[in-house]
């Protein structure tokens, strides 16, 4: 079954327009209460939010839908996406819900499902969700007396801190560590600056003063700037910029100099693989890692297995072939000995950890290889197919065979937006240049219709 509704991250778009209306959001929680209704116990959702102003818009309309089809919800307000895969294994939920659009600005808003297992949704079974939104769903839905109910969960907050907290080393603390924290005024606003300082660290909080409007606005992994600006003007040992919804995260060293999601697999792979932790003989990540990592872990005997871009396709990779550490460039980072998704804090303290036990600075202990250049340019298409255009078509397979063996090419469409990727690596700056400058073009060009 084809998915029209789903993306790559859940149901994503412009909030209060199609497809992020209160309409289909009830019939989202019908549709998906009526499948994961198995058995005779009481069902329950968890539901959580981060903090845009349209969550006010779709947490009702979801809970509706599921209170019509006889499941309990449980709404535990502005909290990170790894907070509801948590809780819906912890509380023993049916099913757990995020209302986030994760990094893009407030104006968007999307839904993501979480099964029973604590894992996002299979394409299979997003699909069979939008095939039951097609249909009349007041077949299925409770008798008056079997309407389930909505609650609010008070210690979601200190359930979720205690946590990550114990994921930390038994026996490390943050005392003496200054750490700047940006939560990109978001949904860890309150969780991550808690569960720094009750761990030891001066911190040094900012992007934590959500309107509804502000998420995501010059703050956070997609825009760490003011994040590596306060860890200088601090005197900081360390920052860290979580995204809207706290499932990703970028690192500062001392210098305000970034660190990426490549950098922080690497680091936590050769610490796991020193202490005998590591599974699977390597790493998962993306087709938009850099080579500089898949060559890194190389030397130290460690592979690198890659998957189309999407977290929860590295998680299935994982799954599959019994690893325990992989993620995205972006900054998702999933540490299957903790959690069933990404989780930025969780992976922001496994770099302190490995900061502490090195008792070394963060430009010395963290920077794990030096990056091939990469160049990646988004263009914007209104319909149509321009990687089907005939001259398209020519200048990638051109490019790919000059590249080589010397670097990569990466042509693809995003599954959250109607956007081409173009991204190119190699060992010489100007040639990758030139690659995505002239493929760059041809997408536009078919992108305007223009005859090949």
């Amino acid at each position: 079954m084809a998915r029209k509704l789903f993306g790559t991250d859940g149901i994503r778009g412009t909030a209060n327009a199609d497809p992020m209306t209160a309409e289909i959001a009830l019939r989202v929680g019908m549709a998906a209460g009526k499948i994961f209704t198995r058995g005779d116990h009481r069902h329950t959702v968890v539901i959580a939010k981060d903090t845009r102003l349209s969550g006010y818009l779709l947490e009702p309309a979801l809970a509706a839908g599921f209170i019509a089809m006889g499941m309990d919800v449980v709404m535990i307000g502005p909290m990170p996406t790894p907070s509801v895969a948590m809780l819906t294994r912890s509380l023993r939920a049916d099913l757990g819900v995020m209302i986030s659009a994760s990094h893009n600005p407030y104006e968007d808003n999307g839904i993501k499902l979480f099964g029973p297992d604590g894992y996002k949704l299979s394409d299979d079974a997003e699909a069979e969700i939008e095939a039951l939104m097609a249909q009349d769903l007041s077949n299925f839905t409770a008798p008056s007396a079997k309407l389930g109910r909505a609650m609010r969960l008070d210690d979601a907050d200190g359930r979720y801190i205690e946590f990550v907290k114990n994921t930390f080393p038994r026996g490390l603390r943050l005392d003496g560590l200054k750490i700047v924290v940006d939560c990109a005024h978001g949904a860890a606003y309150k969780v991550a600056p808690a569960a720094l300082w009750e761990l030891g660290a001066d911190v040094v909080k900012i992007g934590v003063a959500p309107d509804g409007f502000n998420i995501n606005q010059g703050c956070g992994s997609t825009a760490p700037d003011a994040m590596c600006q306060a860890v200088v003007q601090h005197g900081a040992q360390l920052g860290i910029a979580l995204d809207g919804d706290a499932d990703r995260v970028v690192v500062s060293d001392e210098h305000g100099h970034l660190l990426d999601g490549d950098q922080v697999m690497a680091m936590v792979a050769r610490s796991w693989k020193n202490s005998e932790r590591l599974k699977g003989g390597g790493v998962v990540a993306t087709v938009m890692s850099n080579l500089g990592l898949e060559r890194y872990l190389a030397g130290i005997g460690l592979h690198l297995a890659r998957t189309q871009v999407g977290d929860r396709y590295v998680v299935e990779k994982m799954r599959e072939g019994g690893y325990n550490v992989g993620g995205e460039q972006s900054g998702h980072i999933i540490l299957a000995d903790y959690a069933t998704t990404g989780d930025g804090l969780i992976a922001a303290l496994e770099v302190l950890a490995c900061v502490v036990q090195s008792g070394r600075p963060v430009s010395e202990c963290g920077r794990m290889f030096t990056p091939y250049p990469q160049v990646l340019k988004s263009v914007r298409y209104n319909g149509g197919a321009p990687l089907e255009d005939a001259k398209v078509a020519r200048a990638i397979d051109g490019w790919k065979q000059k590249l080589g063996t010397t670097g990569r090419l990466v042509i693809r469409k995003s599954g959250t937006e109607p956007v081409i990727r173009v991204m190119a690596e190699g060992e010489d700056k100007a040639v990758i240049d030139r690659a995505v400058a002239e493929i760059v073009a041809e997408i536009e060009r078919a992108a305007r219709g223009v005859a090949a």
